[in-house]
């Protein structure tokens, strides 16, 4: 960069979702328009309201790992396990020809294993403490998808986790841009995992009224953003993680970058803890800082991935950031929202949206909002309702917001050397 920066690039992508296993998989899918949500299968949802869930079907994780590692693990780890080693693959890194202390991770997360604390609390209750699975502290705690990242591929680089709710993934990119950026490391893998579907999740979100319950019998139709029938989120799960790489690295070894991230924001609302600050307050400011940070002007963006989860206040908040940061650009812009298609992954969300803003990048295809049937009062934005269109984008936005007010926005600018 003209600033002396290192250049931070993507040169490989992992991703299991709703919408499916691999990257060829998802984007096709996500692409053509579809829908990743149906029945909740991963927990007995008939005591509650929700019964819908994005889930990531026909995963083994024993094509990723060896059983006996896998067995100590929760779900979300091997869920992060599995799209590292694809994204590691696809960026061609031979990790017995690099410098492994110049690896590090950034592993976005919500809850950790809470399917773990329920299964704990039920052994306690029917069995007594001591027969609580000893691998069970091991399994639930936050920081152990970047753990066990780090010990399958053992890196030995920069490691840490962000547990800032919904924003986690997004910011967990944004936090190993500035690690490369400060010269701490070449190499990181970054984005998020979640997998916190089970009875005990449910009924958290259930009970503070945050989740769809009006589509039980039409799953497809459950996450409708920006809609006028919108009644909550769908709870989903599923791991996106991204090689992120100083410039000059990759292409010394030969990589392609897919994309470049050139802005990161990042702000609190210092407001509610589970609504966003009025007017979108702040997530126009950390809109505003990721531009800045990457020295675009507002007219070059072409494309928002929002955060969009579905919800009444959160929709309406982010219309009006959009409007507060971008001005008189934001009836120009795109702005479509994934969680129509995949649910929310909470944590693992902004990794796996990354991924798609990539995608998009890539192929000029802005993916869709779908179950955009009568756009809600305040909400009247170009949304790319129902249907992908071919538009070409070469800087894009992608926003992911979390309880507590915290807000994480990055820029992506198609490679172009």
């Amino acid at each position: 960069m003209a600033d002396g920066r290192p250049r931070v690039v993507v040169t490989g992508m992992g991703v299991l979702a709703p919408l499916g296993i691999g990257l060829d998989e998802f984007w096709a899918n996500a692409s053509a328009g579809r829908s990743g949500i149906g029945p909740m299968t991963l927990a007995d949802p008939s005591a509650y309201p929700c019964q819908v869930a994005g889930e990531v079907n026909d995963f083994d994780y024993t094509l990723y790992m060896d059983r006996k590692d896998g067995r100590r693990m929760a779900r979300f780890s091997q869920l992060a396990i599995a799209a590292s080693r694809m994204a590691l693959e696809h960026a061609g890194i031979d990790l017995e020809r690099i410098n492994r202390e110049r690896i590090g991770v950034v592993m976005g997360n919500g809850g950790g294993g809470i399917p773990n604390d329920q299964e704990a609390m039920r052994t306690i209750d029917s069995r007594g403490g001591m027969k609580v699975d000893p691998f069970y502290v091991s399994k639930r705690l936050s920081n152990m998808a970047g753990g066990n990242v780090a010990i399958q591929f053992g890196l030995l680089g920069y490691n840490t986790t962000v547990t800032t709710a919904c924003a986690a993934g997004t910011q967990a990119i944004g936090d190993a841009v500035e690690v490369i950026r400060r010269g701490a490391a070449d190499v990181m893998l970054a984005g998020g995992s979640e997998a916190g579907i089970c009875e005990l999740g449910l009924a958290g979100f259930a009970s503070m009224r945050a989740l769809s319950t009006g589509f039980n019998d039409t799953p497809q139709r459950a996450s409708r953003p920006f809609d006028r029938d919108r009644d909550g989120f769908v709870p989903a799960e599923g791991s996106g993680i991204l090689v992120l790489e100083r410039l000059e690295h990759a292409l010394a070894r030969g990589a392609e970058p897919l994309a470049e991230i050139t802005g990161y924001g990042c702000t609190a609302d210092a407001a509610y803890l589970v609504a966003p600050a009025e007017n979108g307050a702040g997530a126009a400011r950390a809109m505003r800082l990721a531009m800045q940070d990457a020295g675009v002007d507002p007219t070059e963006v072409g494309y928002i991935s929002a955060h969009a989860t579905s919800t009444d206040v959160g929709d309406r908040a982010e219309t009006e950031a959009v409007k507060a940061a971008f001005g008189t650009h934001a009836p120009k812009l795109m702005v479509s929202a994934m969680k129509s298609q995949l649910g929310h992954l909470l944590g693992g969300a902004g990794g796996v949206e990354t991924i798609a803003a990539v995608q998009v990048l890539r192929t000029g295809i802005v993916t869709p909002t779908i179950n955009l049937e009568h756009p809600s009062e305040g909400c009247d934005l170009d949304y790319v309702p129902n249907e992908s269109r071919q538009a070409n984008p070469r800087v894009v936005l992608k926003n992911s917001f979390g309880f507590g007010g915290q807000n994480a926005v990055l820029v992506l600018r198609r490679f172009e050397g």
